[in-house]
């Protein structure tokens, strides 16, 4: 049975992707013991890759890809499994001065179709020339790039025969390190141009200041390699701050959460993340499964992001799992974007999940953050001050820079940025000003210097005067009717005879016409008695609202398939008919 890559890399001192290129932040991390152990849903090691066998095998797979006919530049999608055989592809092209762009899996689409033609538009997105996948997806992919000149497509396997170059290519840190896809969570994902240097200025940022990585951490991620918080937060910055990383499938996690607990448990790791479903999960999991061997201490840093925080999910997390030792303090909020490599942004060390409680009514009326008395409350997770050697600048819709707690668009400037989004140049000009400045997209303000955010503006739902954030109507829907779980709604509005309508999408699970229609009554009451709006309540199948391939609600695209009559066959009421 083989052994786990170790915590510590002795002998060496612990550097901070101080480096010119991701391959030389391999080359220093392959000096040491430490690496990736992969865990399979059982949670038996299946493979271990120290970082020094991963060098040594991407730099044997980097001569063969030259040899096979690729050339330096070229772009190359990877759909991103969570195993050994994708990581030796990423880092190979690192070596071979290939441009990776990590795919997803089809496990968040809806059926093979959508995901085959998504997966040929991300080819086509990123122009690659080349496209490799696990076995499992060969036909798919056949199928994804049927037509298109690809120089290889299928497995790792076609490159067994390639005669290897001599000779790797000298590497420019200014040059593009990978295109990394944005969510797609307000439009058809993107490719964002990561250059090596964008790439270590965030990967040491967050390894100096907002993880303070040290001797000894170690982390567990079932985050996808096809997410910017999977790739960069838990292969690469690993890898350039020389830090061991227990890996599980998101599929695993998925049937398993508490896997997840269990490898933290027994490895002593000391940093992990997850979005709030993820805590949810696992909290939601420990109700009917034993934890009694779980030993929690060693979680020093219990990352949030990836989507909005919900404050209630901390707080079950913390009570289910304190007397396991988990211990509240170590949550560390955080905001970033694959626009910004990763990360924008930590809260302090032993600061926890800190709730700003705001009066919802001047928020709503005003865009004011204004502390809450004891009705009308409002709680939002403070994220942390900005990078160092970053910049924030919270804007009202003429451009003017807002004071504290006044509520407005995010900007941000930094060195972790990105180039652009790749071949879409119009895109790029629309989110990044000629200064340098990126529109993040995002709703927030500023608290004492820190970052707090809101919500994203393309999803602010305006009635009569007020702003209201959807995430708010969903939140309180799932959290008060017994019936909905957590991502059963989804809430936008679109234009009405007189003012915006708001509609509710509702995965309901019964047929039966009386349990459906006092669902809907119970969804309209609650609007109407916390929120005083009315809304339109259409129930839809489950499983049926979009996700990103992160597995965040997409509610623009949820609400383009409403307008275009996807949910039509489905009963469709006024709440309070």
């Amino acid at each position: 049975m083989p052994e786990p890559t170790p915590s510590w890399h002795p002998g060496r001192e612990k550097r901070h992707a101080d480096f010119g290129t991701i391959a030389a932040a391999l080359d220093y991390a392959a000096q040491g013991p430490t690496g990736l152990n992969f865990y399979s849903g059982k949670g038996e090691l299946s493979e271990v890759l120290s970082y020094a066998t991963l060098r040594q095998q991407a730099i044997h797979l980097a001569r063969r890809m030259l040899g096979a006919g690729l050339v330096p530049g070229d772009r190359v999608a990877l759909i991103a499994d969570s195993d050994g055989d994708f990581v030796r592809a990423f880092f190979a092209c690192q070596y071979a001065a290939l441009i990776p762009a990590p795919m997803p899996l089809p496990s968040a689409f809806n059926g093979r179709d959508g995901y085959i033609a998504h997966l040929r538009r991300m080819i086509e997105s990123a122009g690659a020339v080349a496209a490799f996948c696990p076995e499992m997806l060969t036909g798919w992919l056949a199928e994804a790039t049927q037509g298109m000149e690809l120089k290889l497509a299928g497995t790792l396997a076609l490159l067994d025969e390639a005669a290897p170059v001599e000779a790797l290519p000298e590497l420019d840190s200014e040059s593009l390190a990978y295109l990394q896809f944005s969510s797609g969570s307000t439009r058809f994902p993107l490719s964002i141009a990561v250059t090596q240097r964008a790439f270590m200025a965030n990967a040491r940022a967050v390894g100096m200041y907002g993880l303070r990585v040290s001797e000894g951490d170690r982390a567990v991620s079932w985050l996808p390699f096809y997410h910017d918080m999977g790739l960069v937060g838990f292969l690469l910055i690993p890898a350039a701050c020389q830090m061991t990383v227990d890996v599980i499938a998101p599929r695993d996690f998925a049937r398993r959460p508490l896997l997840w607990l269990d490898l933290i448990s027994r490895n002593r790791a000391t940093i992990s993340y997850s979005p709030s479903f993820g805590y949810e999960l696992a909290a939601r999991r420990a109700e009917t499964a034993s934890i009694d061997g779980l030993d929690l201490s060693s979680w020093r840093s219990a990352g949030i992001g990836g989507d909005m925080i919900r404050p209630n999910v901390l707080a079950r997390f913390s009570e289910r799992f304190g007397a396991r030792g988990f211990d509240s303090a170590a949550f560390v909020p955080s905001y970033g974007m694959a626009e910004a490599t990763l990360a924008l942004c930590f809260s302090p060390v032993r600061q926890g999940a800190r709730i700003d409680m705001v009066d919802s009514a001047i928020l709503e009326n005003a865009d004011m953050a204004v502390p809450a008395g004891e009705i009308r409350r409002r709680g939002f997770v403070v994220c942390g001050p900005i990078l160092p050697g970053h910049e924030v600048d919270v804007r009202d819709a003429r451009g003017a820079s807002l004071p504290e707690r006044r509520v407005g668009r995010l900007f941000v400037k930094g060195p972790s940025l990105m180039t652009g989004y790749y071949g879409a140049p119009e895109e790029t000009a629309r989110a990044v000003s000629p200064d340098g400045w990126l529109d993040t997209g995002d709703l927030g303000y500023l608290l004492d210097g820190q970052i707090v955010i809101t919500g994203r503006a393309k999803d602010l739902i305006i009635i009569k005067g007020r702003n209201l954030w959807p995430q708010d109507l969903e939140w309180a829907a799932e959290s008060d009717i017994a019936a909905l779980r957590t991502g059963d709604m989804a809430v936008f509005s679109v234009d009405g005879e007189v003012d915006e309508e708001v509609v509710a999408l509702v995965q309901c699970r019964s047929s039966d016409p009386a349990v459906r229609d006092a669902l809907i009554t119970q969804i309209g009451n609650m609007f109407r008695g916390r929120f005083g709006i009315d809304a339109r309540v259409v129930l839809v199948p489950p499983h049926s609202l979009p996700q990103t391939s992160s597995g965040k609600l997409s509610r623009s695209r949820a609400r383009s398939m409403y307008l275009a009559g996807a949910f039509a066959q489905q009963p469709a009421f006024a709440a309070g008919e």
